[in-house]
């Protein structure tokens, strides 16, 4: 039965705490658009990537 006056309140604490998270993940913006990141990796454009190889340097001829 004394266990029951700790626990009861820790869990009313652990309650209110996972409730202000859950408030803030939401006021946040975190969960507002859960598709668009993977999307936009689909749709990149990689043009003007400075890691991209060098076309003339590909082209060129063995001399040998």
């Amino acid at each position: 039965m004394e266990s029951l006056y700790l626990l009861i309140p820790l869990s009313v604490l652990i309650s209110v705490g996972i409730g202000l998270v859950f408030w803030w993940f939401i006021r946040s913006g975190q969960s507002d658009d859960l598709e668009g990141p993977g999307w936009s990796i689909l749709h990149d454009d990689d043009s003007g990537s400075p890691n991209t190889p060098d076309k003339s340097r590909t082209m060129e001829k063995n001399p040998d």
